[in-house]
């Protein structure tokens, strides 16, 4: 008797797979079938006869297998299968495959990422601006990545910082508590809040659980919010400083290639893309805007079809997107802004803090948040194993779905989570034992819907 392997879809004439493959097959997901080999794997499971085996010979061990190969996705994480290294299993992961010395493949590849920090421009030093009241901008979320960023900037580099924060319903109150605590000890920070009103915000939100399953849409829905306003305070940075975890877990999510960790930074590339400016009387580019009016134009004006043509979709992003779009009037003023800014030339660089080069080497969760319940006045929230997106209150239901939908094989999309965690023991922001008491109790793989999941549900009705 012969099967599909588990975690292999037939989709059209694709057979497609859901998890993370290990090397050499890492990102190939899919396989093409002749016709003849169609008919055979959509009969499976059954018996095949001699000529039926030599015709899908090449899928023979890997796609199909007989009983004997065939693995099958733990029902709980007490029988998973772990990395010998880091945090990653196949309960969190279905999917994941390990190599012949039990490591993922976040592990075995581990080494040939270590230059994949940013997908925007890293900068970690910053000069005073005279043509603006700011030096930099962030989005302040009372989270422990933006207060730290927010604390960096501030008192470490002692800029002028804009902290914007974008109030929403599902603000953790450990959220609101920092964020009151940072504008009491950042003297050099001036904070503005913007808040989507209900009827708009609900609508979104109603189309985005529809899609998929949560109503997460930040940061992006706050970037629309806020780019008029970098706009007209003529700011030079807007600076992220993402946990470095979730900016290696795109490439693993097959979401950003290695070329996107440079994109926009060669030479010859800026040279092309600034004569054609310089052609239509726009003033060139400088380091990071592009990366700018390419996040801006995305929002306003949805994905670029050269980059769904190569294969890379940030699928979250795609459906913030298509949700904003169903309030057309809240992306007239950022399409108004995109315009103003590219023909000014006042386009506030969107630039990436390396967290672990500024701590001296690692991103150490427990120093970092030592640091910042001392400096910011940060409150932790109620459980504090929580390192992973501690400002929302939501978080949980957006794992959740994330994961039910991977682990059903309904989206290929692996949960961010999933990634995030095993990356953060992989490179010792955490220690596995850490990593696993975290996603025993705070973090939302669950094969049951969780009680936190009645938060959305309430506020969209």
């Amino acid at each position: 008797m012969y099967y599909l392997q588990n975690r292999w879809k037939l989709d059209g004439k694709l057979l497609r797979y859901y998890g993370l493959r290990n090397k050499p097959y890492m990102f190939k997901n899919t396989v093409k079938l002749s016709g003849a080999q169609l008919k055979i794997v959509a009969k499976l499971p059954c018996e095949l006869s001699a000529e039926e085996l030599k015709t899908i010979k090449p899928l023979l061990g890997q796609q199909v297998v007989n009983e004997a190969e065939l693995r099958h996705t733990p029902k709980s994480l007490e029988e998973a299968r772990f990395c010998k290294h880091c945090a990653a299993n196949d309960f969190i992961i279905p999917g994941i495959e390990f190599d012949e010395d039990g490591l993922c493949p976040m592990c075995a590849t581990a080494k040939e990422t270590t230059e994949l920090k940013s997908v925007v421009p890293v900068k970690n030093t910053f000069d005073a601006c005279k043509k603006s009241r700011f030096d930099v901008a962030v989005f302040y979320t009372g989270g422990k990545d933006s207060t730290f960023l927010l604390y960096y900037l501030s008192k470490v580099l002692k800029l002028r910082v804009l902290a914007m924060i974008w109030e929403i319903p599902f603000m953790s109150q450990s959220a609101k508590m920092s964020i009151k605590g940072a504008k009491k000890s950042l003297s050099g920070v001036e904070f503005i809040t913007r808040r989507v009103c209900d009827d708009d915000l609900k609508k979104i939100y109603r189309h985005l659980y529809a899609i998929a399953g949560n109503t997460c849409a930040c940061p992006s829905l706050a970037y629309i919010l806020f780019y008029p306003e970098l706009v007209a305070n003529k700011v030079p940075y807007f600076v992220v400083g993402n946990e470095p975890a979730q900016l290696m877990g795109l490439y693993y999510n097959h979401m950003a290639p290695k070329y996107a960790y440079t994109f926009g930074t060669g030479k010859l590339f800026n040279f092309i893309i600034n004569a054609g400016r310089l052609l239509t009387l726009h003033p060139p580019l400088k380091n990071g805007q592009f990366h700018t009016l390419a996040t801006m134009k995305q929002l306003a004006y949805g994905d670029n079809p050269l980059k769904n043509l190569a294969g890379y979709q940030n699928t979250l992003v795609h459906n913030v997107v298509e949700a904003i779009h169903q309030v057309p009037h809240m992306v007239k003023p950022l399409k108004r802004a995109i315009r103003r800014s590219s023909l000014s030339g006042n386009i506030p660089a969107f630039v990436q803090v390396d967290f672990n080069e500024v701590c001296g080497g690692s991103y150490d969760w427990k120093s970092i948040k030592d640091t910042i319940v001392a400096e910011c006045g940060w409150v932790p929230p109620e459980d504090l194993d929580k390192g992973l997106h501690t400002s929302c209150c939501i978080e949980k239901c957006k794992e959740y779905s994330q994961f039910i939908r991977f682990y059903n094989m309904e989206n290929t999309m692996i949960p961010f989570s999933a990634l995030e965690i095993s990356l953060a023991t992989r490179d010792k922001a955490i220690t596995k034992e850490q990593a696993i008491t975290e996603i025993k109790s705070t973090l939302g793989f669950s094969l049951t819907e969780l009680p936190e999941c009645e938060i959305m549900k309430d506020y969209i009705k």
